[in-house]
């Protein structure tokens, strides 16, 4: 008797605490069930003493932490084989791959960012210096480099532009006749007489600017005109700008990844995966570059270099996706050699225009 009563004051998982109904989310349960099978709350009505919540606490703990060591340990060393898994089903042994990806990529910026201010090897008030300190950075290095480019072709063409405009020269538009053109002509011929008024008379008050023209005072017409001012923001210090956009990238691949999978559901069409599980993989792959590249800056800082990131891009990064493409996919070593030049042929071209795409959106909400 002694030993059975023992038994049931053991602890919240006893008998005698269990009940008909979660307290969670009132789910009717079976007095057998130590879990909710619909929420996974402990089935049980125990007053929470310190050493229960201590115990749940460190239970957590290292709960998160296997699912933690389970996709480092995959990620890193088994190409492929994280997606193949999470793909059939090991959902719980593994992070959530959208959420992993984001949270290790905004690490690496945060301590990327961190070592510049230690370190700082950017001067803001230049954006030639800027631009080729971008290109001695690790893995953004192809993205950054389009943006920086993109970025400098664009102030580049603004400036011809308004060389071969005359400033004296207004060629005035009412916002009746503006609203009889089409859509494209008449955001063109708007955009184009706010900013000669803006270059005569340098008013940076879009309501007054207005008002000068005789124009509606719409918060569609005012965000046009507050563009002029953007582009002098960024003529006056683009490598700001080119910061800005930076900080953005784990955003800006989180919206590439689905582009981009349409081509592997393409060329993986015979397989029996499924777009979402495409993606899965591709947001693998990103993880793993911005995770390596997380290991490799303090090195590469404290020898004051980029070997490592650059072993990472040159020789690491391109056998690990090859890997990755046989493991996951599992077919034959030619087959997958030719869908992996495609594979990143697309992802260059892809990238590129995207960047562009990117670059200008980014430039509309500056």
């Amino acid at each position: 008797m002694k030993r059975k009563k023992k038994e049931n004051s053991s602890g919240r998982k006893s008998l005698q605490y269990r009940g008909n109904k979660c307290l969670n989310c009132e789910q009717p349960l079976d007095i057998s069930d130590v879990y909710c099978p619909y929420c996974s709350q402990l089935n049980s009505h125990k007053k929470l003493s310190i050493k229960d919540f201590f115990l749940e606490f460190l239970s957590s703990i290292l709960v998160y932490d296997s699912r933690l060591r389970n996709t480092l340990k995959d990620l890193l060393f088994r190409p492929g084989v994280i997606t193949r898994n999470y793909a059939k089903g090991q959902r719980l042994k593994y992070a959530n791959p959208f959420r992993f990806f984001l949270s290790v990529s905004i690490i690496y910026f945060l301590v990327n960012g961190l070592l510049d201010v230690i370190n700082p090897g950017v001067d803001d008030n230049n954006a030639v210096n800027f631009n080729s300190k971008l290109a001695d950075r690790s893995f953004v290095d192809s993205l950054s480099q389009n943006i920086a480019a993109t970025t400098s072709n664009a102030i580049n063409i603004a400036d011809s532009i308004k060389k071969m405009q005359s400033p004296k020269e207004l060629k005035y538009i009412s916002d009746k006749e503006l609203d009889t053109m089409s859509l494209m002509k008449s955001y063109t011929e708007r955009f184009s007489l706010y900013n000669d008024f803006y270059e005569k008379y340098k008013i940076k008050n879009a309501e007054i600017a207005l008002d000068s023209l005789h124009h509606k005072n719409t918060s569609f017409n005012r965000w046009i005109y507050s563009k002029n001012i953007t582009v002098d923001k960024i003529k006056e210090n683009p490598s700001a700008f080119i910061k800005y956009v930076i900080s953005k990238i784990p955003f800006f691949l989180f919206f590439f990844t689905p582009f981009f999978a349409f081509f592997f559901w393409l060329v993986y069409s015979k397989k029996k995966y499924t777009y979402m599980e495409h993606m899965i993989f591709i947001f693998h792959i990103f993880s793993f570059i911005f995770l390596a590249m997380l290991l490799f800056i303090l090195p590469d800082f404290i020898i004051g270099t980029k070997f490592f990131v650059g072993c990472l891009f040159v020789f690491i990064g391109p056998i690990y996706f090859y890997k990755a493409l046989r493991n996951f996919y599992g077919q034959g070593r030619v087959i997958t050699l030719i869908k992996f030049v495609f594979l990143n042929t697309v992802f260059v071209i892809g990238l590129t225009f995207a960047a562009m795409i990117f670059v200008a959106a980014s430039a509309a909400i500056y």
